[in-house]
Parts: structure tokens; C-alpha cells; sequence
């Protein structure tokens, strides 16, 4: 899927501008940049809920799933209610093991008040794996949550990855799960938002952890791009 010199603006404010951008099918790619840059903007544009004023989007994916910073499950349903409702010719089979997967297995009857945050973004997350979609889009899907909590369901998510191999662009604000997760990051800019920067990572997703030296050496680089478009912003405030 690619994005060819895409245009957006809304109300005169350019939010995406001459944007480039190739998805690679059955990979993780991470998008990193300043707060309000148009991040979800970006995704409403890949899911085709906003159209560009300009540009071309070549393969467009037409099925496509969408996890959000809140978990959005109905409250009257249980967990594997939940997750089966986007999917209802799924096996219950197929339903138990991507419980099994989030590491709900023993709370599939439980409604979505029983559980902690976390617990209710997994389901969310299984239930967007259930979708069998053709692309899945999370947008900051981790975001409330607490450090290692946010850490131990990056590698949940690495898991479920690994089995079912989905194209997946995950937008986040933490270095440390873009360079868990993605086969390659993008750095935006500051709006008007373009691409500043794309990091590949050769390295298998099961075997990364943040001591590994060329993910540290990953990680500086990311510092300093976004510190850069930081100081950008300052400069310009000043």
C-alpha cells in the first residue's frame, strides 16, 4: 500500500503535506513524531474514513481494522462475546485461542467491568485480529496503560503477530515499543506533516529486547530525530 504526495488540511491548517509512504504487507510499521502532527490523521487516511484533498493512495486495503486508544467494547457483552461479534462465522475454537493468546483464558465470561484496562485492550486486540482484516491500524493502543504493563503487551502483541502475520501500522509516542515492534519506523514531522525519516530494523521480532546493542543504537537515532523536530517547534514558538 502506498501514499503518493498526499495533501490534507482542514480549516486552511495543512496537516499532511506532499506525504510518501509504502506499507509493507505482513510487517509491523511503527509511526513516531510530535504530538498533533497528524498522526491520526495519517491512519483516518490509510482507513479511508477521511479522503485526501490531494494525492493517491495505490492498493488501498478494503478490509480494514482499527484498534483506538480506548478498548470500545460493549459493556452488555462478555469477553468472548465481544470478540466474536466482529466475526460471527469464527470458530469458537479460533475464539478461545486468541483469548488464549492476550492471556485472558480464564476470564472469557467476564464483561468488560470486570477487568482492569489492560485486560479489556487485549480483548480489544484480539477482537481486531478476529476481524481478519486485510490491514490493522492501533493508535496508540497502549497508551494508558503503565511501563511494564505497556512492555508485556508489546510482547503479547509480537506473539499474536507471529501467528497470524497481519500488516499492522501501530502509531505510538514511546520509542521503546516502535523498536520492540516495528520492522521499520517512520518518523513524521511536525505539521505540516511529512516524512522525515524511515528506520528499518533487521532483526526477528521474538528476539529483540532493549539490550541489544543495535537496538540501542536504533533508539539514539529516534532520540534524536524527534528531539530535532522538537527543537524545530521551540524555535518556531519563539
Amino acid at each position: 500500500m502506498k501514499l503518493e504526495g498526499v495533501y490534507k488540511s482542514f480549516e486552511e491548517i495543512d496537516v499532511l503535506h506532499n506525504f510518501n509512504l509504502t506499507i509493507s504487507d505482513k510487517e509491523i510499521t511503527c509511526i513516531l513524531g510530535p504530538s498533533g502532527c497528524g498522526k491520526s490523521t495519517l491512519l483516518n487516511v490509510l482507513a479511508g474514513i477521511i479522503k485526501p484533498d490531494e494525492g493517491n493512495i495505490i492498493d488501498q486495503k478494503k478490509k480494514i481494522g482499527y484498534v483506538f486508544q480506548e478498548d470500545r467494547l460493549l459493556p452488555w457483552k462478555t469477553v468472548f462475546e465481544n470478540i466474536k461479534l466482529v466475526n460471527k462465522k469464527a470458530s469458537s475454537n479460533r475464539i478461545k485461542a486468541l483469548i488464549d493468546m492476550v492471556g485472558l483464558n480464564q476470564f472469557e465470561n467476564k464483561y468488560p467491568h470486570q477487568l482492569s484496562g489492560g485486560m479489556r485492550q487485549r480483548c480489544s486486540i484480539a477482537r481486531a485480529f478476529n476481524f481478519e482484516s486485510e490491514l490493522l491500524l492501533m493508535d496508540e493502543p497502549f497508551k494508558s496503560l503503565d511501563y511494564d504493563l505497556r512492555i508485556n503487551m508489546v510482547k503479547g502483541l509480537v506473539e499474536i503477530w507471529n501467528k497470524w502475520k497481519n500488516t499492522i501500522v501501530f502509531v505510538t509516542h514511546e520509542i521503546d515499543e516502535a523498536i520492540l515492534l516495528g520492522h521499520k519506523v517512520v518518523v513524521l514531522s511536525q505539521k505540516p506533516c511529512t516524512v522525515e525519516d524511515v528506520v528499518e530494523i533487521d532483526l526477528p521480532l521474538n528476539t529483540r529486547n532493549l539490550e541489544i546493542r543495535e537496538l540501542i543504537n536504533v533508539r539514539t537515532k529516534l532520540i534524536k530525530l524527534l528531539s530535532n523536530q522538537e527543537n524545530q517547534v521551540k524555535c518556531k514558538s519563539a
